[in-house]
C-alpha cells in the first residue's frame, strides 16, 4: 500500500553537516540497485530537489508545513511516492530548526513526526571524538516523539578516529549506519543563494551525484538503512494522496479561440525554481503547459494564452537575457495585451525595466539590482489587489529568498500585504500581471491555478 511506503528522513544537528551529500548519495545508491526511489526535501528549497531528481530519475518534491499547512504534508508525500519502493526525505537546517518564532513548525522533526518516519542523523565528526556521544544523546532525547534510528558519521579522518567515534556512540545506544571519510570529489559549488543548480552544471552535476552515490554505497550499511525504512509502517492519520484534481470536462457549446489553452512556463538555467505541483495544478485546470527557455528561445510558444515565470538566477544571466531582445519584446506584448502573467522573484526581475543596468522586458516601470543584503524567511501574506492569481483578501503563506532589490518595491496596486514578520506592501498588479518576490506553494490554495487558467480563457 502507498501509505506504508518505506521511508527515511535524513537530518543533521546543523546546516553544513552533509545532509545533501548523504541524502542524494543514498537516493542514487538505492536507485542503482533497482529500487524506485521517491525524493523529498523539507522546506522551501528549490536547488536540492534538482540533485535529488538527477539521483532518482523522478521529480524532487518539497514538504513544507509552513507553506502548505501540516495537514498537507502526508498527502503531498504520498502523491510523490506513488509507485515507489522507498522514499528518502532530506531535512532542512538542524533537526529541530523551523520557522522563526513558530516553535517546531516546518522543522525536519515535525515533518518526520507527521510522516511517522525514522530519522537518520548525519553528524559532522571532523572536529570531535567522544563528544559525539553527548551530541547524539541530546538530539535523541530532546523530543521522544522523534525516532532517531541511526547515525551516519561524516568527514571522519582516519581508522583511529572512526574507532573513537564508534566507541562513543555505542554508549548512547544508537547504531552507526555509516561512516564517510572526507572526500573532495563530492563537493558542490556554491554562490550567493546556495548550491549551483543542476541545470547550470551539466555533466559536472552528474559526476557529483555519481561520486555521492559511491561514497554512500562504500561507507553506509544500505541493507540496514532499507530495513529501518521498511520498519516505518503506515503513515499516521490515514491520509489519502494529494491530487491536483480532475481535468475539467470540455463544454462542446463553448468556442475557444485558443484551444488547446497553452500556458508557457519559463525554464532553462536562469529559471530553475518551481514546484512540480504548480504545473500539475495548471494541467488539471485545463491548461496545456509548455516550457520554454528565455536564454535560447526567441519566441513564446505558439498560442500562448498565459505566462508563468518562476524563480531562479536572472542576475547571473542578465547579459544573456537582455541580449534576447525578440523574446523580451514578445513577453512585453503579451503582458500589454492583458494576458495573465504570474511572476515570482526571478520572474519579477525579468519583467522590470532593467536589471543591473541591462534592459529587461519593461513590463513594469521598476528597476532591479543586486544587493549585499540577503532577504530570507517565511511570510504571512494577504492579496491586496484583485489579480489573475487571487482575489483581494486571499491569504497565503510564502517565502522570500533573494539578494536583489527592486525600486519601487510596490506598484500603485500592490500584489501582497505582508502580515508577518513585518507589515508592508510588496509587488505589482497591472493589467493581467501579478509580479512579486514572494514564492508561494499553490497546493495550499488550488484555486490560484484554476483562477489563472480561467483568466487565460477569458482575457
Amino acid at each position: 500500500m502507498t501509505s506504508a511506503v518505506p521511508r527515511l528522513v535524513i537530518a543533521a544537528p546543523s546546516s553544513g553537516s552533509g545532509k545533501t551529500t548523504v541524502a542524494t548519495g543514498l537516493m542514487a545508491a538505492l536507485a542503482a540497485r533497482g529500487l524506485a526511489v521517491s525524493p523529498h526535501k523539507v522546506g522551501p528549497d528549490y536547488i536540492d530537489p534538482g540533485y535529488h531528481a538527477l539521483a532518482t530519475g523522478r521529480v524532487g518534491r518539497n514538504l513544507d508545513a509552513y507553506l502548505c499547512g501540516t495537514e498537507l504534508v502526508a498527502p503531498l508525500f504520498l502523491h510523490g511516492a506513488r509507485g515507489c519502493d522507498i522514499a528518502v526525505v532530506e531535512g532542512v537546517m538542524g533537526l529541530y530548526d523551523g520557522a522563526a518564532g513558530e516553535g517546531e513548525l516546518a522543522s525536519t522533526a515535525q515533518v518526520a513526526k507527521l510522516l511517522g518516519a525514522p530519522v537518520v542523523l548525519v553528524v559532522d565528526a571532523s572536529s570531535q571524538a567522544r563528544s559525539v556521544a553527548a551530541l547524539v544523546h541530546g538530539f535523541v532525547s530532546w523530543d521522544p516523539e522523534v525516532r532517531v534510528g541511526g547515525v551516519i558519521l561524516n568527514k571522519v579522518g582516519s581508522d583511529r578516529h572512526e574507532a573513537l567515534l564508534r566507541e562513543a556512540t555505542d554508549s548512547v545506544g544508537v547504531p552507526v549506519l555509516g561512516v564517510l571519510r572526507r572526500a573532495r570529489q563530492v563537493s558542490t559549488p556554491s554562490r550567493h543563494l546556495g548550491l549551483v543548480p543542476v541545470a547550470e552544471r551539466g555533466t559536472e552535476a552528474v559526476e557529483a551525484v555519481e561520486a555521492m552515490a559511491a561514497l554512500v554505497a562504500d561507507g553506509c550499511d544500505l541493507e540496514a538503512l532499507v530495513g529501518l525504512a521498511r520498519a516505518a509502517g503506515p503513515l499516521p492519520g490515514g491520509f489519502a494522496p494529494w491530487t491536483p484534481g480532475p481535468a475539467p470536462t470540455p463544454d462542446p457549446a463553448r468556442s475557444d479561440k485558443r484551444s488547446p489553452l497553452r500556458v508557457a512556463v519559463a525554464g532553462g538555467a536562469a529559471f530553475t525554481f518551481s514546484y512540480a505541483e504548480h504545473t500539475e495544478l495548471l494541467a488539471a485546470a485545463g491548461a496545456e503547459v509548455v516550457t520554454f527557455d528565455p536564454l535560447r528561445d526567441e519566441e513564446l510558444p505558439e498560442g500562448t494564452a498565459g505566462l508563468v515565470v518562476g524563480g531562479g538566477f536572472p542576475e547571473v544571466y542578465a547579459a544573456e537575457l537582455s541580449a534576447n531582445e525578440p523574446l523580451r519584446k514578445a513577453v512585453a506584448e503579451l503582458a500589454l495585451s492583458g494576458a495573465p502573467v504570474a511572476a515570482e522573484c526571478a520572474g519579477l526581475l525579468y519583467l522590470c525595466r532593467e536589471l543591473d543596468g541591462l534592459p529587461m522586458c519593461g513590463v513594469l516601470d521598476a528597476s532591479a539590482r543586486m544587493s549585499q543584503r540577503l532577504t530570507l524567511g517565511y511570510r504571512d501574506a494577504v492579496a491586496v489587489s484583485d489579480s489573475a492569481l487571487a482575489a483581494a483578501g486571499t491569504r497565503m503563506r510564502g517565502h522570500e529568498f533573494h539578494r536583489t532589490a527592486v525600486e519601487p518595491g510596490a506598484g500603485a496596486a500592490p500584489a501582497w500585504g505582508m502580515r508577518a514578520p513585518e507589515r508592508r506592501v510588496e509587488g505589482f498588479v497591472e493589467r493581467g500581471v501579478h509580479a512579486s518576490y514572494l514564492h508561494t506553494h499553490w497546493a495550499s490554495e488550488p484555486g490560484v491555478a484554476r483562477r489563472f487558467v480561467e483568466r487565460c480563457r477569458t482575457s
